[in-house]
C-alpha cells in the first residue's frame, strides 16, 4: 500500500457496467478513499461533486455493447445514450478518463493507479 495516497478521496463515475465498483474496491486496497457515484441515474449534473467532493474524479467509459455483455443488461441503446448524457458534466470535469471496453479489471486499476501516482489531479485530463 502506498502511504502517500492514504486519505486521497477518489470518486468514480461512468455508465452501468463500466467497472466502477471493481475499480473502487481495487483503489481502496491501495489506500485511497474511493467510491463509485451513481451519476448515470441522476438528473443533477453535479451530483458527484455534492456527494463526495473528491480530490480526483475518474470517468470510466464503456460502449453499449460492452456494458450489455458484462452484466447481461436488458436495455436499449437509447438508455445507454441517456446515461452518457447524464454523465456529460462529470466527463467534462474528470481528472482521469479510461475507456474500459478492451481492458481487464486489472488493466483499469493499473491505469488509474499510474494516473493518480503521476501527480495530484488538478481537474485536468489524464487518459
Amino acid at each position: 500500500m502506498d502511504e502517500g495516497h492514504l486519505g486521497l478521496r477518489v470518486s468514480i463515475v461512468g455508465p452501468c457496467a463500466s467497472g466502477k465498483s471493481t475499480l473502487a474496491a481495487g483503489l481502496r486496497q491501495h489506500g485511497f478513499l474511493a467510491r463509485q457515484i451513481a451519476q448515470e441515474h441522476s438528473y443533477v449534473p453535479a451530483m458527484w461533486q455534492r456527494l463526495s467532493r473528491p480530490d480526483a474524479l475518474i470517468y470510466l467509459d464503456a460502449s453499449y455493447e460492452t456494458c450489455t455483455r458484462r452484466k447481461r443488461l436488458d436495455w436499449l441503446p437509447s438508455e445507454h445514450a441517456e446515461q452518457l448524457h447524464r454523465l456529460r458534466h462529470a466527463r467534462e470535469c474528470c481528472d482521469i478518463y479510461v475507456n474500459t471496453d478492451s481492458l481487464t479489471p486489472e488493466q483499469v486499476l493499473t491505469r488509474a493507479l499510474e494516473a493518480l501516482g503521476e501527480s495530484r489531479p488538478t481537474r485536468g485530463r489524464v487518459s
